[in-house]
């Protein structure tokens, strides 16, 4: 039998990159899917396809994750197509990176309201429903940097680190129902953001690493995975680092 057959994951931002693969490793596992993004372009269609010919339900829904009505209404519209909502990984997120003397509120406020605000968003949404299951796996998708900071990315690094401590408390507040909360911090993984870095940034960023090596998107997923699946029945609370030692 398949880790996750006859669950459905809801996945936001998940039209491409991490959020993609891992929708795509769920599916491979027996997972029906539902995932968000800002729209439905293109490529979000392909990202439909692709999974619906792994045999599985699938539907992408435009909906703003940083919109608390937004949410609440998606919410319902997944949950009246799919029947159950078994696991949510929380990935919308973005980037406007600057030092903080230069940071600006619009900045500030933006990355904070779609890499954290959409996670509160989407946790208050779902948690009805895996109340009244008893069961449910949450990931939030946080990073290294919301372990240890990072310079010229404050805005970045606290959203990340406010997804940790989110996963934390939910998990403390309804453990006792059957429910999970966990958070993945991923390193430097190999994207296509990652590929436009000069190379003697990509190089020393790999000499800070044990492994010697960036991260592989299938590296996340393979964890995401596991996080979703009755594999990981008694680990709850927990932050995951994928990130080759980098920060131990």
């Amino acid at each position: 039998m398949k880790l996750l057959e006859g669950k459905t994951a809801v996945i936001t931002g998940a039209a491409r990159g991490i959020g993609k693969e891992i929708a795509l490793h769920f599916a491979k596992e027996g997972a029906n899917i539902a995932f968000t993004d800002l729209v439905i372009d293109e490529n979000g269609k392909k990202t439909e396809e692709e999974i619906a010919a792994l045999g599985v339900k699938v539907k992408g829904y435009a909906s703003n994750a940083a919109d608390f009505a937004q949410t609440e209404e998606v919410v319902k519209q997944i949950h009246n197509d799919f029947g159950s909502i078994d696991v949510l990984v929380n990935n919308a997120g973005i980037t406007k990176d600057g030092l903080m003397m230069r940071m600006t509120e619009q900045q500030w406020d933006a990355v904070i309201a779609v890499n954290l605000k959409s996670a509160f968003n989407f946790i208050h949404a779902v948690l009805p429903i895996m109340l009244r299951q008893r069961s449910g796996s949450i990931i939030n998708m946080a990073s290294v940097v919301g372990v240890h900071g990072n310079a010229g990315q404050a805005n970045y690094a606290a959203s990340k680190a406010g997804l940790i401590a989110l996963a934390k408390s939910v998990a403390q507040e309804v453990g006792s129902r059957g429910i999970r909360a966990n958070a993945i911090a991923p390193g430097f993984i190999e994207t296509a953001m990652t590929a436009a870095l000069p190379e003697e940034i990509r190089q020393d960023w790999c000499k800070k690493i044990p492994l010697r090596r960036g991260g592989q998107v299938e590296d996340i997923a393979n964890v995401a995975t596991f996080l979703a699946s009755d594999m990981s029945g008694y680990v709850t609370g927990q932050v995951i680092q994928v990130d080759g030692g980098m920060n131990m």
